[in-house]
């Protein structure tokens, strides 16, 4: 099984497909959205969770840029910035994936970058704004 966290932008001609649907149905491919931001004839952006048979995925890929979607895989998005860490653990209450944890008996704050699915729900958490969002995806070829 393949996984990958995708970035996709949506032309606004397009934001009304289905094209979620398109993947599982024509690709038997699965995806989890993360993060969506999808409305009518505006341009749409959405973070998902691909997965399926690596031949299965790279037709599903070429699928969405074959129809105007840019695709863009989601490397190490988001980064703590260890010196503006203050350990309070306000972060690790809304990590959806436990990417973000307290150890015990230590109580420090650990971030698990492998984990980390870039939902940037850590980032206005963050009162010491150690949270932040770096800009390094990778386009798909």
């Amino acid at each position: 099984m393949y996984r990958k966290m995708l970035s996709l932008r949506f032309p606004r001609k397009i934001v009304d497909e289905p094209i979620a649907v398109n993947l599982v149905k024509k690709f038997d491919l699965s995806f989890n959205i993360l993060k969506a931001v999808i409305y009518p004839r505006k341009e749409g952006l959405m973070v998902l969770e691909l997965s399926g048979h690596r031949k299965n995925f790279q037709k599903g890929v070429r699928y969405l840029k074959s129809i105007g979607v840019k695709v863009e895989s989601i490397g190490e998005d988001i980064r703590r910035n260890e010196k503006k860490c203050i350990q309070c653990g306000a972060c690790t209450a809304v990590c959806p994936t436990g990417a973000l944890y307290i150890k015990r008996p230590e109580m420090e704050v650990i971030f698990d970058k492998e984990r980390c699915i870039a939902c940037e729900w850590c980032v206005p958490a963050c009162p010491a704004r150690a949270m932040e969002i770096s800009f390094n995806k990778v386009l798909l070829g």
